[in-house]
This record gives C-alpha cells, structure tokens and sequence, in this order.
C-alpha cells in the first residue's frame, strides 16, 4: 500500500460513522494517541491492532490494505512478493507484512508473507478469528497465554487469537507465511 493509505482510511470510515479518535479507541479497545499516530502515518498498527480497527469500523481487515481489485485466482509468485504495507513502529519496525489476497473483495481470509525481526519488547496481542502460521526459516517464540514454543522452518501452530499471543524472531530475522481469519 502507498505511504499515508492506511491513516487516510481510518480517517475516512471513522469520519463516515461520526466518530472522533476517542471514541474510536473506546470501540476498538486502542489508546486515543495510538489513533492519532496511525491517522497521521506516524506507525504502522501490527495486524492485531488493524483487525481492532477493522471491527470497531464495520470493515474487512482487507479494506484497509487493498489497492485495486483482481480476478480470481489471485496468484503471487515467490520471490516477487510486494511489501503493501510499511512495517509497523515506524520506518525500522520488526514486522514487514506482503499481503497475498490483495485484491480480492470477496475474501474471508488474510494470507500473508511476513518478514520478522527480533523484537525485545514482546508485546502480546489479542482479537477476534483464528490464526494458522508456518515458519518458512529462522526461528519463532510462540507465547500463547502462559505458554511458550521456539519454532523453526517447516513447523506450524494454528490458535484462536482472542487468546493474548506474541510472535517473534528468535537469534535473527524470520519469515512466515499467516493467515488471519477475522469473523465478519
């Protein structure tokens, strides 16, 4: 997605219902000042937080990240993967997301390509849907409520993400290959 998308429309659908930042935090269950940053492009939301949004919006997660659309089947090939998203925690953020169903309207489903770079933080996230990731190299931490497991390539975990989860890079960068389902 082209810089300044996101915020713009965020702005737009909260604009839309009436909305102001504060009470479009209270909705999504996100800090007032956190919305302001994402409006203004100042960060990047990781994917918990846009699917926050999305509910508290009456939107797709896909509406906020889609640029154009494209007749099934939706087809990318390895290697050629657009990042359509800046990374969140502004330009040297830890996670970089290549949408894989940009495109489609109809979906029901987020599959994406993500490149992850060590995170101190470890900052747990929860939300509505389910989530089924496979490690495609380096390595992973999965906390999923108390617990934890330090994945590697080939491995995969598939949890209902309303439960507070963290992923991360263990010892280097990581990629994965995601898919969100978010209930409508």
């Amino acid at each position: 997605m082209a810089e300044g998308k996101l915020g713009a429309r965020i702005r737009k659908y909260r604009e839309q219902l009436g909305l102001t930042q504060e009470e479009l935090a209270v909705n999504a269950g996100l800090d007032a000042g956190f919305i302001e940053d994402v409006e203004a492009d100042l960060v990047y939301p990781p994917i918990g937080s846009i699917i926050k949004l999305s509910r508290a919006l009456g939107q797709r997660v896909g509406t906020f990240m889609d640029d154009q659309f494209r007749p099934d089947p939706i087809i990318n090939k390895a290697g050629e993967f657009e990042e359509e998203t800046a990374s969140h925690r502004g330009a040297k953020g830890h996670y970089h997301y290549y949408p894989l169903g940009t495109g489609k309207s109809d979906r029901h489903m987020e599959p994406m390509f993500i490149r992850i770079e060590e995170d101190e933080s470890k900052e747990m996230s929860s939300h509505e849907g389910e989530e089924f990731i496979i490690v495609v190299s380096g390595k992973i931490l999965i906390k999923y409520g108390k617990k934890e497991e330090v994945l590697t390539a080939g491995d995969t975990v598939y949890y209902n993400s309303v439960v507070p989860h963290f992923i991360g890079a263990v010892d280097g960068p990581a990629e994965i290959y995601a898919v969100l389902y978010v209930p409508m």
